[in-house]
């Protein structure tokens, strides 16, 4: 597998990695500058040289991996019979550095409803690294010409048109947030009802008033969930004092509180 496609499937099957790149050599090396190769816990992908520079480059990419809050580093390497770590020697004559780039699992959220503040919300955060999947079960409110302003997302956007949107809650990846905000409020409390009863999802947000909440929490209760379950979800959720009110508003105060939830969850990882 290239190395392109193995960043792929790690990304796709929520696994972090670290990509090492052949930055810089002189005089003999076993590889080019632009070589690269990518390192799993459990398994890599390309090759950098092999021998004791790759298998010294694999130790510290899975050091790396155990310390989620890591960054970028270079690794210098003289391969002569001087140089000598725990792989042993390798006598080329020349020096590589590599660059270690540390791929963490990135967020993944799922937008049940994209209306007026669903698709202000996918606005603002298509503009991070995460996986932001979209449900609606309105064709006409995921037409290609109305998500056009997401065509620059640097987040990976799915798209999904689900007349029964609970159904979606299984092709979401473990650890999705997931925020609640469709047109119908019987919509909004099937998909509550059925978060609820996942097993592999993060944080739930329903939008939605005091009154609104106070109706959902009873029915849920007789739905079957305890206090504890039903506490899973946040509503209102986002900060409802920022702005006027308006979707762009809204929208902004549920990203924001969704930011400082990624935060806390790779503060919590690298603890």
């Amino acid at each position: 597998m290239r190395w392109v496609a193995a960043v792929e499937l790690l990304r796709a099957e929520r696994r972090a990695g670290v990509l090492v790149t052949v930055v810089g050599t002189r005089g003999h090396a076993p590889r080019e500058a632009g070589a690269k190769m990518v390192v799993a816990a459990d398994a890599t992908w390309g090759s950098v040289g092999g021998g004791n520079l790759e298998a010294t480059a694999v130790s510290r990419a899975r050091t790396l991996l155990e310390s989620p809050r890591a960054g970028p580093e270079e690794l210098t390497f003289g391969l002569n019979d001087k140089a000598r770590t725990e792989h042993g020697r390798q006598c080329c004559g020349g020096e590589v550095t590599l660059l270690l780039e540390p791929m963490p699992v990135v967020p993944a959220v799922a937008i049940f409803g994209v209306g007026h503040v669903g698709l202000e919300l996918a606005r603002i955060l298509a503009r991070h690294d995460l996986d932001l999947h979209l449900v609606d079960s309105r064709a006409d409110m995921l037409a290609d010409d109305r998500l056009a302003c997401l065509d620059d997302a640097e987040a990976r956007v799915v798209v999904h048109h689900s007349p029964v949107p609970e159904l979606a809650l299984g092709s979401v990846p473990a650890g999705t947030h997931v925020l609640v905000m469709t047109h119908d409020h019987a919509e909004d409390f099937a998909v509550c009802d059925a978060a609820l009863r996942c097993g592999h999802l993060a944080s739930i947000g329903l939008i939605g008033s005091t009154a609104k909440w106070t109706r959902f929490r009873s029915g849920l209760r007789v739905e079957g969930h305890d206090e504890e379950v039903v506490a899973r979800i946040q509503c209102p959720v986002g900060d409802a004092s920022l702005g006027d009110g308006a979707p762009p508003s809204i929208a902004l105060g549920i990203a924001e509180a969704l930011v400082r939830r990624f935060a806390a969850d790779r503060a919590r990882v690298g603890t």
